[in-house]
């Protein structure tokens, strides 16, 4: 683990839902996020961070847990979080 108590260097899968008019579609509906890279929890928040910030909502990253810091489902909010306290830490 870094010295910020989180494994960016950890297998993780950034996902976008699909959706319609920059909305996403409910998964009562069928939908399902697809994914967009397979690779690390770090690589997975530089490709989110490249994205539009107008269509952050539509990504989340699917990681394993680490402690209290990072869920299995990392939503837009948390990413953003992450790659803030990523680059405090210079990592």
């Amino acid at each position: 683990m870094s010295d910020g108590g989180i494994d960016f260097g950890a297998p993780a899968t950034l996902r976008k839902w699909p959706s319609v008019n920059n909305e996403r579609v409910s998964a009562s509906l069928g939908a399902r996020p697809y994914m967009v890279i397979d690779g690390t929890l770090d690589e997975c928040i530089r490709r989110f961070m490249l994205q539009p910030k107008s269509q952050h909502h539509l990504y989340e990253i699917h990681t394993a847990p680490q402690a209290d810091l990072v869920s299995a489902i990392l939503s837009a909010d948390h990413v953003v979080e992450l790659a803030r306290l990523r680059d405090f830490l210079g990592k």
